[in-house]
Parts: C-alpha cells; sequence; structure tokens
C-alpha cells in the first residue's frame, strides 16, 4: 500500500535523538517517569478543557501555568479556583518561560494551535491538541514542520481514541478475524453544539469557518477521517466527495450544520456522517469485511459476525495504562515510556492526512464533484 508522502515527517519525528531533546528542552532535572508531568494549558475557551479539571488531583499531571489572552475568559473558567490564580497568563510566551512546562495542551481554537506550536517548538516544549490538527493542511504542515526541527512530540486527542470498543475492532481486523476492509460507516454528532448547552466562548469559535475551519465537517468529520486512517493503515484515498448541508441557518449562519464524506480508497469505501443535527448524540462505527463485520455500538459494547457466527452484544476488552487515559498516553510518550506506532490515532501523520481529507471534503462540497486529496 502506498504511504501517506509526508509520513516521514511524523517519523521524523518519533525517532528524533534523546540528545536533541535534551539540549532544546527546559531541563527538569528532578523528572523522573513517576514524577508529576509538568503542564502548561494554552486556551481555555473549548468545552473539552474538563478533561484537565476531572484529572487534576489525580497526581499524574500538574498544572504549571495556564494562557488565555481575553481578560474575561482567563478571570472566569473551569480552572478558575482549583488553581493558583498567579498561573493564569495573558501571554503564552511569558507562560512557558516563567514556568517551563514539559508539555502544552491546547484548549482554545482549532485556528490558534499553529501559533501554540509556533510558540512551543522552539522552546522544545511538546504539544498536545485537540482534535483536529489544525483548520487547514497548510498550517498542519507548518505545525509538522516545526515539530521535526525541533524534535518535539505533536499529538492530537480524540475521544474515540480511548474507546475500547475502536482499539478492539483494530485488533480484530489486523488479526485477519474479518478479511479484507470493504467498508467502513462511521456517524459521529449529537442535536448540536448550541442545543446541548456549550458555552458561549466555546461557540464563539466553534461556529466560525475560520476559527474552526467549518461546522459539522470540522468537529464531527474528524472522527471518522482519524479513525479510517489507523483502520486503513494510512492509505492514501482515491477521491473524497461530500455534500454539506445547513438545515438549522437561524442557528448556524456561518457553517454547515450537517456533513457527509465519501472516501473511496482503493479496496475500500468509507462514509462518514458528521452531524449537529440528530435528536441524540451518537458516535459509533460499523465496519464490514470479506469474511465478516464489526459493530462499534458504543465506547464499551460492541457486536462481531466472525467466522458464520454472530456474538451478539458484548463488553470489549478492558485498556491496560497507558493506553486507556488520554493523558497517561501523554506522559509515557512524553517521558519515553512508549513509542507512536505509524499512523497511530493521536500520531503527526494520522493527523497530517486528516486534515487533507477534511481539505478535499470543503473542496469537493463547493464544486459537487470528487476531490483527489
Amino acid at each position: 500500500m502506498r504511504r501517506f508522502m509526508y509520513s516521514l515527517v511524523g517519523m521524523a519525528l518519533m525517532l528524533c535523538s534523546t540528545a536533541a531533546a535534551q539540549t532544546q528542552a527546559p531541563k527538569n532535572e528532578s523528572a523522573t517517569n513517576e514524577t508529576p508531568l509538568r503542564l502548561g494549558v494554552a486556551g481555555v475557551t473549548h468545552g473539552h478543557l474538563g478533561e484537565v479539571v476531572r484529572r487534576l488531583n489525580r497526581g499524574d499531571f500538574q498544572v504549571v501555568g495556564v494562557a488565555e489572552p481575553r481578560d474575561e475568559y482567563r478571570n472566569k473558567n473551569d480552572l478558575t479556583g482549583r488553581i493558583s490564580p498567579n498561573l493564569f497568563y495573558a501571554d503564552l510566551g511569558k507562560m512557558l518561560d516563567e514556568t517551563k512546562p514539559e508539555v502544552v495542551v491546547a484548549y482554545g481554537s482549532i485556528y490558534d494551535h499553529l501559533a501554540v506550536v509556533e510558540a512551543c517548538a522552539p522552546r522544545g516544549i511538546h504539544v498536545m491538541v485537540e482534535k483536529p490538527l489544525a483548520v487547514n493542511y497548510k498550517d498542519a504542515l507548518r505545525m509538522a514542520n516545526l515539530a521535526e526541527k525541533y524534535g518535539i512530540k505533536l499529538l492530537t486527542n480524540y475521544e474515540t481514541t480511548w474507546y475500547t470498543t475502536n482499539q478492539y475492532a483494530h485488533q480484530l481486523i489486523n488479526e485477519g478475524k474479518i478479511g479484507e476492509l470493504l467498508r467502513i460507516n462511521v456517524y459521529d454528532g449529537h442535536e448540536g453544539p448550541k442545543e446541548i448547552g456549550c458555552s458561549q466562548m466555546f461557540l464563539e469559535w466553534l461556529t466560525d469557518p475560520k476559527l474552526n475551519g467549518g461546522g459539522a465537517v470540522v468537529d464531527f468529520g474528524c472522527y471518522g477521517t482519524n479513525l479510517a486512517t489507523w483502520l486503513l493503515a494510512g492509505q492514501t484515498p482515491k477521491s473524497v466527495y461530500a455534500v454539506l448541508k445547513r438545515h438549522k441557518p437561524q442557528v448556524y449562519p456561518n457553517v454547515d450544520d450537517d456533513a457527509t464524506i465519501v472516501v473511496e480508497y482503493p479496496g475500500c469505501t468509507v462514509q462518514i456522517m458528521a452531524s449537529w443535527c440528530w435528536p441524540k448524540s451518537r458516535k459509533d462505527m460499523y465496519v464490514y469485511g470479506s469474511k465478516g463485520s464489526i459493530f462499534q455500538l458504543t465506547p464499551t459494547k460492541m457486536e462481531t459476525y466472525i467466522d458464520h457466527r454472530e456474538s451478539g452484544t458484548f463488553e470489549a476488552p478492558a485498556l491496560q495504562a497507558p493506553y486507556n487515559d488520554s493523558f497517561r498516553f501523554l506522559r509515557a510518550v512524553v517521558r519515553g515510556e512508549i513509542s507512536l506506532p505509524p499512523y497511530d490515532l493521536s500520531s503527526l501523520e494520522n493527523n497530517l492526512m486528516v486534515v487533507r481529507i477534511l481539505d478535499a471534503a470543503r473542496k469537493s462540497a463547493k464544486t459537487g464533484r470528487p476531490v483527489k486529496p
């Protein structure tokens, strides 16, 4: 299978030498694999900031600084009252220089991801962004080049990475249990960010075509492209065809609220249905092979049809630490305990492909024709 032409960027990132990292990263002589990860937070407007809040007292990381340029959001956010007021900064560079985090997690707009990497990479500070990697492929390549140049890890976090069902599906596929992959259908969405009560500071950029790169096509379309790239081991698609709708223009006047993306591979068709218009939330996936099928129904429940036998609904095997949690995983990667396999869900090469496909999807929707990514 033909590999994605920019896979060397991701591989170079993973293989960067320990010596280079030591000369570029802020030194913390007392840090060991058991000590808390020194964590910086860039931006507070992303609704997923709760992922940090819920883990604050667990002990595997310590928030050493938070950067947020807007006064009203810096003074009132999910971390307010939970960490010292002295840890909040208006300027990202100042926060990095004074607090010296090992890694920064980005919780601002997707558009801001590039600026975060531009600030962190020359300082040797690793970065994990919330999905997707960037608003467009140009920004994504710039980020990848910076990560390679300065020898930092650049990860992308998805909720679906930590679903036991997705991980077990990947295992079964790699074991050849369902044969050659023929079709993958992915459904991701909910009633809409405003309808489910997202905060105003989140909605401000989530519904902005510049700051988010689009609406549902980006917010939920990235999940399916990430999973497909992983399951198909980084294959380059032959074409991408997309239809973007605005069913609720009075609510979301500037971006799409419903997206259908068809990604055609040499032997497999992937259909991604991403929406802010569904009556209830869903994140499920259906994989069909030449010998069987796998239905990922919830984060923990799934069904299979293997060897002409239906399994019925069952619980997927539990994941072991550090592969069961985004921040335990992040610390293990940064501390060198584990390496990212090629096209891992969090990896740079996977997420470069994700943005490449999303770019093609938006172009297809404008032209009405399939686009070669």
